[in-house]
């Protein structure tokens, strides 16, 4: 069984080439790597030259990105990794195994790269919600079967809140495997704006979506 593991960048140079190396391991088992680039503005493209099996350009937007990266996979099973996200030792092991079991699709335990007590709780929490609910997050690293993905369509287009949206289409087929071993997750955005306030942001933009709110105005409340 192949996987394709998608990863859509946009100004990732200072975290590229340290993802792309952590991959090598799986492109020599036979497991291909494909970079989609949102049109980066720093050297992202060039550091990606060489460590990937297909390096892509797109317009902007994870769901854009990660459905180019699909169409051009030509694994059984696909893999959208963020690229600050780190797979766990064997992860292609856990997917296949776990495929084989009868999923159709799944995700990781999360664990934030902070050492902060905080990120205990919130990880957590997210591993928590994600199993209860049946919804999985980016961060997460989603999997599905390549045909299964196709048949529901793909990632709806939306600016935000995508990975939302394709949880419960998959979710309606069944419910997601849930890995325990982590990815592990860089906390730089809880770091940089703060751990309250980024949490405080999250659940006030999941009430917000959950109300109707739409994916164009909870980005701008996201990126602002």
């Amino acid at each position: 069984m192949k996987l394709s593991i998608i990863i859509p960048v946009y100004n990732e140079a200072n975290t590229i080439i340290t993802s792309l190396r952590q991959l090598q391991a799986y492109r020599s088992l036979g497991h291909e790597v494909i970079v989609v680039d949102g049109g980066s503005h720093d050297s992202t493209f060039d550091c990606a030259v060489g460590l990937a099996d297909k390096l892509l350009m797109s317009k902007p937007g994870r769901a854009i990105q990660m459905n180019i990266g699909a169409e051009q996979a030509t694994g059984d099973v696909l893999v959208f990794l963020h690229a600050d996200t780190e797979l766990p030792h064997l992860a292609n092991q856990l997917i296949i195994d776990t495929i084989n079991s009868n999923h159709q699709w799944g995700r990781f335990n999360v664990r934030l790269s902070g050492r902060h007590i905080a990120f205990r709780v919130i990880e957590a929490m997210m591993n928590w919600r994600s199993c209860v609910t049946g919804i999985a997050t980016g961060d997460q690293a989603i999997f599905v079967k390549r045909e299964l993905f196709e048949q529901q369509g793909a990632y709806p287009e939306i600016k935000l809140m995508e990975d939302i949206e394709l949880s419960k289409t998959l979710k309606a087929i069944g419910k997601p495997a849930c890995i325990k071993q982590p990815v592990i997750t860089s906390s730089r955005k809880w770091e940089q704006n703060g751990i309250i306030k980024t949490v405080l942001l999250m659940w006030r933009l999941r009430l917000q979506y959950f109300l109707g709110v739409s994916p164009d105005n909870l980005h701008v409340q996201y990126y602002r």
